[in-house]
């Protein structure tokens, strides 16, 4: 049942937690980046948030398995850690060349240092979700 839930609490934290973050910077430092971009993207063409939450999904699935054995703070420092840095660099190093785009952002240390917040905010969001029990009275 974990990569179920772990998946959904990636899926909802990319929502809520990573969009809400890139909105809260944009209104910080007038970044202007698109919040929940519902521009469609290939090949399926679904819209970019729904795209990135999918892909949140998955790293929900990680994050859930790394963090099945923490407790207390040990729990929330590594979801917000992993969370800020494991993404990030897969996104800066790996996935923006793929895209045709700088690698590392050739070097925006702002860029950086806005994933490794929206991806930390991400991470507590999936953890903060993952303590959440859902079931029934009786």
């Amino acid at each position: 049942m974990l990569p179920i839930r772990a998946f959904f609490a990636g899926f909802i934290s990319t929502l809520v937690f990573h969009q809400g973050a890139l909105y809260l910077l944009n209104l910080l430092t007038g970044a202007g980046r698109t919040v929940w971009n519902m521009a469609a993207v290939p090949p399926l063409g679904v819209p970019s948030v729904i795209s990135l939450a999918f892909w949140g999904g998955l790293w929900g699935i990680l994050l859930g398995w790394l963090l099945k054995s923490q407790r207390g703070i040990g729990y929330w420092a590594m979801a917000i850690v992993l969370g800020a840095l494991l993404p990030s660099l897969v996104a800066l190093l790996i996935v923006f060349p793929l895209k045709g785009l700088p690698f590392a952002a050739g070097g925006d240390v702002n860029m950086w240092i806005a994933a490794f917040i929206l991806n930390g905010a991400w991470g507590l969001g999936v953890a903060l979700l993952l303590k959440i029990r859902v079931g029934m009275a009786g």
